[in-house]
């Protein structure tokens, strides 16, 4: 079975879970062979039906103790941009796509993943671009984030949001 692991953290990113399981999407999804979605939905609004079919099955929930075992069996991740969520998914060495809110001021987030993109490590969109994104990545272009490493992580977070002296 492969799995498609939305997560939006503790947050809420509304614009995010409705985009990715607007029937477009879910088109899109179940075309490029994947047979489950589940999504993380933290505080959000926006709350999804739960649904499974012969052929798709859709879970939804709010917080977990921890999101390991999500990321372990997912195919591909889909998240917000927070630092904590792209360091477990790029160390469980998962392809990643990276959802920037753009409803959020002073976005940091934007930096991160950015960068996280200029080095290679995963792809990023707003909620808008989604759809193409999802048709038309290659995970073949994704370079592995060097594991073991969270104080490298810590120090290029800390310079790509201005926080280093």
């Amino acid at each position: 079975m492969k799995c498609v692991f939305v997560t939006v953290g503790t947050t809420s990113f509304d614009d995010l879970i409705a985009c990715v399981s607007a029937p477009d999407s879910l088109q899109i999804i179940q075309s490029l062979g994947y047979n489950r979605l589940v999504l993380q939905i933290g505080r959000g609004k926006v709350v999804p039906e739960p649904f499974s079919t012969e052929s798709f099955i859709l879970d939804v929930y709010r917080y977990k103790d921890s999101l390991k075992e999500d990321l372990q069996k997912a195919d591909l991740v889909i998240s917000h941009a927070g630092a904590g969520s792209c360091l477990e998914t790029l160390e469980e060495r998962k392809p990643l796509i990276v959802v920037i809110n753009e409803k959020l001021m002073n976005n940091h987030q934007l930096e991160l993943a950015k960068q996280l993109h200029k080095d290679g490590h995963l792809f990023y969109c707003t909620c808008s671009m989604l759809p193409g994104l999802l048709q038309s990545m290659d995970f073949s272009t994704l370079k592995c984030f060097p594991p073991g490493q969270p104080e490298k992580f810590s120090a290029f977070l800390d310079k790509v949001v201005g926080l280093q002296k």
